[in-house]
């Protein structure tokens, strides 16, 4: 019997333990052995498996974060400690190693198949959604719903007290979760580092709406183009001369990557889990699974390395249009 192991590494997502039940549930469905690797790659290599079946995956689809639990592994760059990693894989019996993590942790994965001939599947997770070679990375549907919901709320403190809000959203360098967040919140502006927006037509897109008789904005802006306090000041300074209640900022931060997952999150981390071990009970290895057009498909595991991921420059469009 085949013997396969399961790990999540990098940043928590939403979604995870959704991934894991389903990598879980189908290998036991197709006669596999499944082990969990808990702390990711730090738990290759100080050998922290633990076997998983059917029942110990029990109850978790509707929880954040991740049961296996993850950990940044900085030994694990080192030749010597992948190595050691390999030799605890195989002396365990583990025959592949599915691999639920983003750019970073399927990069690291990839050592592994180039340095030991060791096959991996690479399932994407991030709620950055920046992964190439996908539409969609666990978790971005949750995180998204987190931000709007918060921004939601500010909404109500910014009308009450006709301000101008800076609302901070993660994403590393990416703009996707504040694009995203921006269009379904219906935000005056919104600012992504794929596509520089000059200060100046920030200002102006927040005076012409007052001229059209809003008197509070919503500015969304992505961690990767400038934190919300520097915003905030800028807007403060350039916006003294009018009749404002004030400029604030607020950073969502760490809640956009905690709490329920969604169910679009709990499908589609379902459907990558169950198909990453059907693509390997026929044959395929050093893949990664992605969604392309609305389907679930494996791709070479390289394919994700050093491309650069933008948001459809439509939807950026799409969000100027709705700002009028």
């Amino acid at each position: 019997m085949r013997k396969i192991a399961v790990l999540t590494s990098g940043g928590d997502a939403p979604g995870l333990n959704a991934c894991i039940r389903a990598v879980v549930r189908a290998g036991h469905y197709y006669n596999l052995q499944v082990v969990g690797v808990k702390r990711g790659f730090k738990g290759l290599i100080e050998k922290e498996f633990i076997p998983l079946k059917p029942r110990d995956v029990s109850q978790i689809i509707n929880r954040g974060g991740t049961f296996l639990l993850s950990a940044r592994e900085d030994r694990f760059r080192q030749y010597e400690y992948r190595k050691k990693a390999v030799e605890n894989l195989r002396k365990e019996g583990i025959d592949a190693l599915f691999v639920i993590g983003g750019n970073g942790s399927f990069q690291g994965a990839n050592l592994l198949v180039k340095e030991f001939d060791f096959p991996v599947i690479g399932i994407p997770k991030t709620i950055d959604n920046d992964t190439y070679g996908t539409e969609y990375t666990i978790g971005f549907d949750t995180a998204v719903n987190n931000a709007v919901d918060a921004i939601d709320k500010i909404r109500d403190t910014s009308v009450s007290h006709e301000r101008v809000f800076v609302v901070e959203v993660m994403g590393r360098k990416s703009g996707f979760i504040a694009l995203a967040a921006g269009i379904a919140s219906g935000a005056d502006v919104t600012l992504i580092p794929e596509y520089p927006f000059p200060m100046h037509a920030i200002i102006d897109s927040i005076l012409q709406a007052r001229k059209r008789g809003k008197r509070f904005s919503i500015v969304v802006v992505a961690e990767g183009v400038a934190s919300g306090k520097e915003i905030a000041e800028i807007l403060s300074q350039k916006l003294k001369p009018y009749d404002f209640g004030g400029v604030r900022y607020s950073v969502l931060g760490y809640i956009q990557r905690g709490g329920t997952p969604t169910v679009y999150d709990r499908i589609i981390a379902s459907r990558f889990g169950v198909f990453a071990v059907e693509e390997y009970i026929n044959g395929k290895k050093n893949i990664m699974i992605a969604l392309e057009n609305g389907k679930v498909v494996s791709k070479p595991l390289e394919i994700s390395f050093g491309r650069v991921k933008k948001p459809d420059l439509s939807d950026f469009e799409l969000n100027n249009i709705l700002t009028l």
